[in-house]
């Protein structure tokens, strides 16, 4: 139980309850005036799941029924390749809006803006609800623009005004709702009146996320339990869907993978951390260095650079890992890399492991290049092919074919392709 306690602290540091708040409500809030058009009607219903923290291979490892059988007539990537920085916040917005970080804005689970001169936090209700942060079109507000209903029991940036609209059902995250309360929920606005019923849902489950930071991913016995509950969550959802006989497409999808992690190789952010110089913004497998406006960012690189241990110190444009060429000024000029099996953490947090003998822990972030941090893509549904496998592919291209799913325009300005993924579809 000790090691469960401190393990559920590490989980609200790195993001387990990736959408965590202070607040604990979790009322649905009042509907908006959107109501489906005519066109709207006669388009067919997409549920998106996220499973947090889901690897991409638990369900060949472990075989949970539900999925598996879903799997077995619908689709599956060979594995999701997340956004890096492989972190929640900014991989589950890339999927909402079809974009990389650099471009949306949501670049970590914490980052400084400099437009708002504050920094985002994951557990700060007041920046995670602030719609200024998010760049980019969620898929939730696309469909409101087209007059289509949308839902969403949790998901990044549903919470948030942002462009001044929500979706049109949505909840304040509390992580404390049972998987069960969700289901029943989908189901029931699945049941309104066609003018009312959304054609977009989302849904957000941490299970596997909070297990694999728990115990690390190689822990078959907690994985396996925690895996067969979620599956046996998932089966009622689709037994559910089934009932209504209505066209209804759902994606399963995760934000990363999960990779273990020796405690003994965590590194203290103190080593690094030089407040009279700069702000440090640590998001354990990349920290941003933001120098004051009266220092030396060379004199702080190449004193950095002295410093490395099992961690290397790169000027922003030549860090490894992104797919583009990082623009945005909130990463910051310098950026601290760890090495592969190791992470940035804090004296007091590693001390407390340490103290109560953790060895073992799970972590994510880390360059896509390692398998580990890759997620999954399923799909079922009239809309999809039976049977189907394809390779792996990046997680902006899932924003384009939810707009082929629901009829909507594929916005010019996002970086995902719908012809990287228009294989999966009948």
């Amino acid at each position: 139980m000790l090691k469960r306690f401190f393990s559920y602290q590490l989980v609200l540091f790195i993001c387990v309850i990736v959408l965590s708040s202070c607040s604990s409500s979790s009322k649905l809030t009042s509907p908006t005036t959107t109501v489906n058009s005519k066109a709207s009607l006669e388009k067919p219903y997409v549920i998106l799941i996220s499973l947090d923290g889901f690897r991409w291979d638990y369900v060949d490892k472990y075989k949970p029924p539900h999925l598996t059988n879903f799997i077995k007539n619908g689709v599956k990537a060979e594995s999701l390749i997340p956004s890096f920085p492989s972190k929640t916040f900014p991989n589950h917005y890339t999927i909402a809006t079809g974009m990389y970080p650099d471009k949306h804005g949501i670049i970590g689970n914490s980052f400084y803006s400099y437009k708002k001169n504050a920094t985002y936090k994951l557990g700060n209700r007041e920046t995670v609800e602030d719609g200024s942060f998010y760049g980019g079109t969620p898929i939730w507000i696309l469909a409101d623009k087209n007059q289509m209903v949308s839902a969403s029991y949790f998901f990044v940036g549903s919470e948030a005004d942002i462009q001044g609209k929500h979706p049109t059902y949505y909840k304040i995250y509390d992580g404390s709702i049972k998987n069960e309360t969700r289901v029943a929920q989908a189901l029931d606005w699945l049941a309104l009146p066609e003018e009312k019923r959304p054609h977009l849902i989302t849904m957000y489950f941490s299970d596997m996320d909070n297990t694999g930071h728990d115990f690390g991913p190689n822990n078959d016995t907690e994985l396996k339990k925690t895996l067969f509950e979620l599956d046996r969550n998932l089966g009622d959802l689709f037994k559910g869907t089934a009932a209504t006989s209505l066209p209804i497409n759902i994606i399963i999808v995760s934000d990363h993978g999960m990779t273990e992690q020796k405690t003994e190789n965590l590194i203290p952010i103190e080593r690094v951390k030089n407040d009279s110089l700069y702000v440090t913004i640590d998001n354990g497998a990349i920290v941003n260095i933001h120098p004051k406006k009266q220092s030396d960012t060379d004199a702080i690189f190449k004193n950095l650079k002295q410093k490395e241990v099992h961690f290397k110190v790169y000027k922003t444009a030549n860090t490894p890992g992104f797919e583009y060429i990082p623009k945005s000024k909130d990463w910051g000029t310098l950026q601290i890399i760890p090495d592969f099996g190791y992470y940035f953490s804090s004296n007091s947090r590693i001390a407390s492991y340490k103290k109560n003998a953790i060895k073992i822990m799970g972590i994510h972030g880390p360059d896509t290049k390692y398998k580990d941090m890759h997620g999954i893509f399923y799909a079922n549904g009239p809309g999809f092919k039976n049977g189907y496998i394809t390779p792996s592919f990046k997680n902006i291209h899932i924003y384009p074919l939810l707009c082929k799913l629901l009829g909507l325009p594929i916005p010019n300005s996002i970086d995902g392709k719908l012809e990287e993924v228009k294989s999966v579809l009948k």
